[in-house]
């Protein structure tokens, strides 16, 4: 009896720990071991990785200061360079090249198969053609005015014609339709720095470390929040500084926490929960990675995942 009592005792506290356990590319919960391949941008080493599901470096590329990136259906991975957005095959050859005098941290790939970027200090949003003439242009600053470094970070050309834009340093996420005309503006406190508008209409928002709470909400069409994930909501994931999303298929939410201000080494780089807000994967390995800003996660085969990515 004392043997079984023993031996429960040691199964109960496995499941309680379970959440808390994981290695370099695998959360453990419960009975079942979850793994991701993935790519992903580290920006204070200035590279592309991908990942496997062992947690193995397979592919590197460098991009100073990346801060974006998708693998496009074609396998190709596209991604911002400081100044620039480049597309590169994996064999690493340059398809698709754009240089600015800007800072630049947002760039997407239309179904057009033009590509939008956001251009940070101009306050420019880009379409450009497959061969990198500029199709569309919208002007966010009056002429001459320079934003700063801060102006922009992520955006995002939606489905129905308008740009959805952080304004990281003016704390608000700007809707703007296809003319560059104010549509909404959403008050967001702490830096927003991503934005994704979700399939039923509602608006998740990821925002750095300017107020020192860092935090993910959602935000429904009247700006009302109806979801949020703090600072240190989840057990053993401390929120340094919120950077990228992914929104996977199943509804499950994935997230990058930017480790830079000198936090090297002190949280997961990346963690994925369910939308009750349960640990079901974690990256943490600090050895490959220093700082990472944006996530897309990967199949079996290294493509991107079935469905459309919102990212």
């Amino acid at each position: 009896m004392y043997a079984i009592n023993f031996f429960k005792q040691i199964l109960i506290t496995l499941i309680i720990l379970a959440p808390f356990l994981h290695n370099a590319g695998a959360q453990i919960t419960g009975t079942s071991m979850i793994k991701h391949s993935f790519v992903c941008t580290d920006y204070t080493q200035g590279m592309v990785n991908m990942i496997s599901e062992e947690g193995k470096l397979t592919w590197q590329y460098p991009a100073d200061k990346c801060n974006d990136l998708w693998v496009l259906p074609n396998g190709n991975l596209l991604f911002n360079t400081g100044k620039g957005v480049k597309e590169v095959t994996r064999d690493k050859k340059v398809v698709f090249n754009y240089e600015s005098q800007s800072e630049i941290y947002a760039c997407q790939r239309l179904a057009n198969g033009n590509t939008f970027i956001g251009e940070c200090n101009s306050g420019l949003l880009l379409e450009l053609a497959p061969k990198g003439q500029i199709v569309k242009k919208i002007k966010l600053l009056p002429e001459g005015i320079n934003g700063g470094s801060a102006y922009m970070r992520n955006a995002r050309k939606l489905d129905n014609g308008n740009y959805l834009v952080a304004h990281y340093g003016l704390d608000k996420v700007c809707e703007y339709d296809s003319t560059g005309h104010l549509f909404r503006e959403i008050p967001v406190t702490g830096g927003p720095h991503s934005v994704v508008r979700l399939q039923q209409g509602n608006t998740l928002i990821a925002c750095s470390d300017h107020n020192g709470e860092p935090q993910i909400i959602e935000v429904d069409p009247s700006d009302a929040i109806v979801w949020q994930l703090k600072k240190n909501e989840l057990p053993g994931i401390g929120l340094k500084f919120m950077t990228g999303m992914e929104i996977l298929p199943n509804g499950n939410l994935v997230f990058t926490n930017w480790l830079g201000h000198n936090q090297f080494g002190s949280a997961p780089h990346a963690f994925e929960i369910t939308h009750d807000k349960q640990i079901v994967w974690i990256y943490n390995d600090h050895s490959i990675l220093k700082t990472m800003s944006s996530i897309q996660l990967l199949d079996s085969l290294c493509k991107p995942l079935k469905g459309k990515v919102l990212h």
